[in-house]
């Protein structure tokens, strides 16, 4: 595991904390192949996942068995925390897009805590994952603005503005292919891909498969 995981949760700790902050969370790190199924969507979520290295697909299935992909997690990125945390269940499936190390994370010492455990870290480590779930409120938020769109380019921009965004600059790389970005967007592959191209040839983007520009 790295020394300092590029998460909020866990970065810029000293390597006391850390290793303190890993006890607390009684972290265990396991690496996946590209295509496993880390988690099926009648498993139970007795953990959550912090994303070492790769990324992972988060999907359930619609009322008809149609797949709906929920989001793509990237290095430094969690997924599962407040299903954790609440104890809930969810018919989720969690794949590897890509070889895949996670480091999983139990949520039990944020409510029962250990008495020899430091006071004064502990804190930190609440106040750091409370962070994190407002956090992820947000980012449902933004993906509900995505869907709520009345067009499958209007969708796009509102997308991509969010990718721009999250990177920081017009250029970025979307995390899906086209079937999955289709899936994500909750619209016709074939549609997408010809918004896609108009979109390019209007010059309103420019795209070379996953890696996209915002011209305007």
């Amino acid at each position: 595991m790295p020394a300092q995981p590029q998460n909020p949760l866990l970065k810029d700790l000293s390597q006391e904390e850390l290793a303190l902050a890993l006890r607390f969370f009684d972290a265990r790190e396991i690496a996946y192949s590209r295509g496993a199924v880390i988690k099926s969507a009648l498993d139970p979520i007795t953990r959550f996942g912090l994303v070492l290295s790769g990324s992972v697909q988060v999907s359930m299935d619609d009322a008809n068995g149609r797949q709906m992909v929920l989001n793509c997690v990237r290095e430094g990125q969690t997924f599962g925390e407040a299903l954790c945390y609440l104890k809930k269940e969810a018919p989720l499936t969690f794949l590897a897009l890509t070889d895949v190390t996670l480091l999983w994370l139990r949520c039990d010492q944020l409510h029962c805590p250990q008495s020899d455990f430091p006071a004064a870290l502990r804190e930190k480590l609440i106040s750091r994952f409370t962070a994190m779930l407002a956090q992820r409120t947000l980012h449902m938020n933004d993906r509900i603005q995505i869907l709520s769109r009345g067009g499958i380019r209007e969708k796009l921009r509102a997308f991509f503005a969010e990718c721009a965004r999250d990177a920081g600059c017009r250029t970025f790389t979307v995390p899906f292919d086209r079937e999955g970005m289709a899936s994500y967007l909750a619209v016709d592959r074939s549609a997408l891909s010809r918004e896609l191209s108009r979109m390019q040839k209007e010059g309103e983007i420019t795209f070379r498969k996953n890696e996209f520009t915002l011209n305007q």
